[in-house]
């Protein structure tokens, strides 16, 4: 998945800054990086996080699917001193660029970075009017290819499920009557769509077009899958005492980590869709009391933080358990080689 340092444009004493690193203070407690060791950032994002932990003497390695955010990396690459190895890949990946048990942290920041969301012809804001692509990595499938060609049902499962929309039904029957007449190629174009279909009420928090652009964005990238194999993957690559440290930022990737540690944890466990199993070794140990949220000054002054949690936890010495989907319980949704044709 793509990168989310979790940055955002705040005003501050000479104009906007692009980029603050979410948590900064609390993922590093989390991680405790020493000089000498090896740790990953799954997602590079601008290197708030990667920065901060080459300033303690550890060595990186950073992986980004976005050829941009690789791009403008370089220059921190330069001044690391061979201590930060920069590599396009995707973060269900990591165990490519890893020996298993050969590191000594993993982090993960969820979802869409601040970047993406700035430059409007990435298409991930309807508040910047540009082409709907919404792809993190520049290729594949992309969000006017859903919008225009997935059949109803599946919009509207996607729309409900991933936006947790409450009008997906309407709002795909929607897009299905004006894509007849004509496709569509931009942000503006669909959000305008979507407020005309469920206005903007005085007591919304939240623009009607939130949801459905979140969940063409999650379903595009495959942001939980990815998600979800990227846990197990660090499970494989941290040594015993290695840390595991993850930010989400909204419900359905909170819930996925959440489920991940708890099954990990040696309790027995099950879902709707597999038997209760027994109970087995645990691989993972909670670091702290659980879930941490940013500050309410954090949050005061970077409004992306406000959604922000925080789960890490310790790998013990037992055997890596397997990965198998069926503990995150998520529903099967259209195959995005359907739709690219």
């Amino acid at each position: 998945m793509a990168a989310n340092i979790g940055g955002g444009q705040t005003e501050a004493e000479g104009g906007p800054v692009r980029h603050i690193p979410v948590l900064l203070a609390e993922v590093m407690a989390a991680i405790d990086p020493q000089p000498g060791q090896v740790i990953l950032d799954g997602t590079f994002g601008a290197g708030g996080y990667t920065s901060a932990i080459l300033q303690s003497g550890a060595s990186v390695i950073a992986l980004d699917r976005d050829p941009s955010a690789i791009a403008a990396g370089q220059g921190l690459v330069a001044s690391s001193g061979g201590r930060l190895a920069l590599i396009q890949s995707r973060f269900s990946d990591l165990g490519a660029h890893a020996p298993d048990q050969g590191l000594d942290a993993v982090v993960l920041d969820i979802g869409v970075s601040s970047m993406q969301i700035d430059e409007a012809e990435r298409g991930f804001s309807f508040q910047r009017n540009g082409p709907l692509d919404m792809r993190m990595s520049s290729a594949g499938v992309s969000a006017a290819d859903v919008v225009n060609r997935a059949k109803v049902g599946d919009l509207t499962r996607i729309l409900g499920f991933l936006g947790e929309e409450k009008h997906a039904g309407r709002i795909a029957r929607a897009i299905e009557k004006r894509r007849a007449a004509g496709p569509f190629a931009t942000t503006r174009d669909l959000a305008n769509l979507i407020e005309s279909v469920n206005p903007r009420k005085a007591k919304d928090k939240i623009h009607p077009a939130t949801r459905v652009f979140q969940a063409l964005r999650i379903f595009v990238n495959d942001e939980l899958g990815e998600l979800a194999q990227a846990l197990f993957a660090a499970e494989r690559a941290l040594k015993p005492g290695g840390r595991l440290v993850v930010v989400t930022f909204h419900s359905l990737e909170d819930r996925i980590v959440k489920k991940f540690f708890s099954d990990r944890s040696g309790k027995a466990s099950g879902s709707r869709h597999m038997p209760l199993v027994a109970e087995r070794a645990a691989t993972f140990e909670p670091i702290g009391k659980g879930m941490v949220a940013a500050s309410e000054e954090e949050a005061e002054v970077n409004a992306r933080a406000r959604s922000a949690k925080l789960r890490a936890g310790f790998r013990t010495e037992a055997q890596a358990g397997p990965a198998d989907m069926a503990i995150f319980d998520l529903p099967s949704l259209t195959a995005l080689s359907n739709l690219g044709a």
